[in-house]
């Protein structure tokens, strides 16, 4: 790899941060900001208006299309899907494409879907192959099809059911507004 680019990646744009690196087979179009410490694996395709924040991983086979933002620490997992248009057409393009925001720390399982014109919450979960079809609040696990809330989760990864207890420890939390505590 040259400059952390494959070279077997088609990458347009010139505004990529320092130590991001774009795996084989990538292609990421002129319009596109990307930040620093990223990764960015194999067969991705980033559209024009995306805007990616700083230590974002991307696994392999997503495609993050016009509209998208993506802040700082944010996971997707493989082969995660993206949609832009509610009311998708060949040849039929919107005036604009819907906005979808995934805040962050924000975790995307794979194969989950996140439909357009939603925001994805702080630090939220969303579950392996759901279909996220409503904006999701700060700290809270989603998963199925349509996605629901299933419970909340720390900043540290620890995952509390509805009732804001972890199940492995016995631990109570309590919310200090969207933000599980330890009580």
């Amino acid at each position: 790899m040259d400059n952390n680019i494959h070279s077997l990646s088609d990458v347009k744009t010139d505004k990529i941060g320092e130590n991001t690196f774009v795996w084989q087979f990538c292609v990421i179009l002129e319009g596109a900001i990307i930040g620093s410490n990223c990764n960015i694996n194999c067969n991705c395709f980033i559209e024009n208006d995306v805007i990616l924040g700083n230590n974002i991983t991307i696994k392999s086979g997503v495609q993050i299309w016009d509209g998208i933002s993506v802040e700082d620490n944010v996971f997707i997992g493989p082969n995660a899907t993206f949609t832009n248009d509610l009311i998708p057409r060949s040849k039929v393009y919107p005036k604009e494409f819907k906005r979808t925001l995934i805040k962050r720390g924000a975790s995307i399982g794979a194969n989950a879907t996140i439909v357009a014109g939603i925001e994805v919450g702080e630090f939220s979960f969303i579950g392996a192959g759901s279909v996220v079809t409503k904006s999701v609040p700060p700290y809270t696990v989603w998963y199925g099809n349509p996605a629901r809330h299933k419970g909340f989760i720390t900043e540290d990864a620890i995952i509390l059911d509805l009732n804001l207890l972890d199940k492995e420890t016995n631990i109570q939390y309590i919310l200090d507004e969207y933000k599980p505590i330890r009580k």
